[in-house]
């Protein structure tokens, strides 16, 4: 009979992390991972960089995951991003430290970070074999062990930390939330998270390709306020729009499609301002017609949709450009609409929303209240961030806490 003190159901960044803390407290500990290697999801985060953490403080790091950030409160003081860095580096992994707090490894190499997690557990004893665990065992509420295949390996202690469901082809694929069930869990809806917006508009395939930076954006439901206002970096695509600000902002849009977003294409500016430059912009090209009159302010993929919006005939001379259309042009800079219909598709997604049901985990231990001896950590749970090194943060920390229990 395969006993081990500790079982560890997948090989990401919570997985190894949770059997690395497991091993080091003296635990034999099995990690059984579907894939022929560990953290094939980890080496791709981050564009192949992996954003590894925030070095922010506990409460702004709380501030950035709008699902349940309560639930993190005591593994985020136990394991901090201070911890996390701490920990890569005394495995060989030197950081830095960009622009919003956000970690990277100094090689600018996800694998970097893949490596320092396999080595240490592999230093420590931790046994990780290739298996895709198909069943959890469970007697008289107590977990005994999983089922890979035909095997069955036992223990009175399993981590399910096999991530969501974005990215099935890294292996996550919604396997944990099924074995959760299957001992009855309850899952709440799976969504996608930081994932793309796909929008109806002409604007965004006319302007395909184009990065805008440092723009202000703000998306608005019903309602007259505002439920994601930020500056940033954002992309047109044949789809929609996607960039750093347009992911963060799709955690936020829960509910019913379509929302409304408008883009700021000169937040430094005041609309007084602004009025004041286009007046000055226009008045030194007086002569010029309409299409050519926006290159000192728009980006030139920009123009030709942007003069299309205002309504105003692109033969239009500056001179004879009336108040009223220039109010016109001056509220589409500061406010250019687009309709969002939609999120691409989960597996498009960097993060998946919803999971197990944080009312059915203990906070302070991660096992879950259903069912004794059996842990949750890392995105299996219903718990989302923003984007900026958050979610991984978020998967080191639950495991730090799993691990030790264990």
């Amino acid at each position: 009979m395969m006993k081990y003190d500790v079982i560890v159901v997948g090989g990401g960044p919570a997985g190894l992390f949770g059997a690395y803390n497991a091993a080091i407290n003296g635990k034999s500990v099995l990690l059984l991972e579907k894939n022929d290697r560990c953290g094939r999801k980890l080496d791709i985060t981050g564009k192949g960089r992996c954003n590894v953490t925030n070095m922010c403080s506990r409460e702004e790091f709380l501030n950035n995951v709008p699902q349940n950030p309560r639930f993190l409160m005591s593994a985020i003081s136990r394991f901090s991003p201070e911890d996390t860095v701490a920990f890569f580096e005394a495995w060989g992994v030197k950081t830095k430290v960009e622009r919003g707090n956000r970690v990277f490894p100094e090689s600018d190499r996800a694998n970097d970070i893949t490596k320092a997690l396999v080595t240490a557990c592999e230093t420590v004893g931790v046994v990780i074999k290739r298996g895709n665990v198909s069943a959890l065992l469970v007697d008289n509420g107590a977990i005994k062990g999983v089922r890979v295949g035909k095997a069955e390996f036992f223990s009175d202690s399993v981590l399910v930390a096999c991530g969501g469901s974005s990215y099935p082809k890294t292996g996550s694929d919604g396997s944990g939330h099924r074995l959760a069930e299957s001992v009855g869990h309850n899952i709440t809806p799976i969504r996608p998270s930081l994932v793309p917006l796909v929008s109806p508009d002409k604007l965004c395939r006319d302007c395909m390709g184009l990065s805008l930076r440092n723009v202000g954006i703000s998306f608005y439901g019903s309602g007259k306020k505002p439920l994601y206002e930020e500056q940033g970096e954002m992309m047109f695509t044949h789809f929609g729009v996607t960039g750093p600000v347009i992911l963060s902002a799709s955690a936020y849009l829960r509910g019913d499609f379509p929302f409304k977003m408008f883009i700021d294409l000169k937040p430094a500016l005041d609309e007084k301002t602004l009025d004041k430059r286009l007046l000055r912009d226009f008045s030194e090209n007086s002569n010029r017609e309409l299409k050519n009159g926006f290159s000192a302010l728009l980006p030139s993929k920009l123009i030709d949709p942007f003069v299309a919006m205002t309504g105003i005939p692109p033969e239009t001379r500056l001179n004879s450009l009336t108040r009223e259309q220039r109010t016109t042009i001056l509220s589409l800079m500061k406010a250019l609409p687009i309709k969002i219909s939609g999120t691409r598709p989960i597996d498009e997604a960097i993060v998946t929303g919803g999971g197990v049901d944080c009312r059915e985990i203990d906070p302070k231990t991660m096992q879950s209240k259903l069912v004794s001896g059996l842990y949750f950590a890392g995105e299996v749970i219903d718990i989302d961030a923003y984007t900026g090194g958050f979610n991984l943060q978020i998967a080191f920390s639950t495991a730090f806490v799993a691990g030790n229990a264990m």
